[in-house]
């Protein structure tokens, strides 16, 4: 039987044992706190923050936590991550190591103003092609 996915990040969090229960709220305050504006969300299974646009992901597996940042997230900080097993916009930190919150922080930083900088152009292209149009004149 496939099990059902969580309707809220607490349900998903409180799926796990006491040990994983805390680690992944304390990825979730350092994300809340980081982006105070996003929302939170279930998507793909996971717990999810929003705002303009998906800004990362995280997951509890049996061995590690999942992150995902994106491809641009990754790339951002690849140094930082290459000791981590990781992919396009993944990366895998291990339950039996110290998760690295610091790189998780910088990395949502990152995120949340690369998602601002890409509304801002969204709505100056917007502005610029609304501009554009010609003015129909009534005959």
């Amino acid at each position: 039987m496939k099990s059902e996915v969580a309707k809220s990040i607490d349900e998903y969090i409180g799926r796990f044992p006491k040990d994983v229960q805390d680690i992944l709220q304390k990825v979730r305050s350092i994300i809340q706190k980081e982006a105070p504006e996003a929302s939170e969300a279930i998507s793909y299974a996971m717990p999810t923050f929003v705002q303009n646009g998906n800004l990362v992901h995280f997951a509890a597996y049996a061995k590690h936590i999942g992150f995902y940042a994106l491809p641009s997230g990754n790339l951002a900080f690849q140094k930082e991550i290459s000791k981590y097993k990781n992919g396009k916009g993944s990366i895998q930190f291990p339950l039996d190591e110290p998760i690295p919150y610091t790189l998780i922080k910088k990395i949502v930083k990152f995120r949340v103003s690369e998602n601002l900088e890409k509304q801002k152009k969204k709505t100056q292209k917007k502005k610029t092609t609304n501009s554009k149009k010609p003015i129909l004149k009534k005959s």
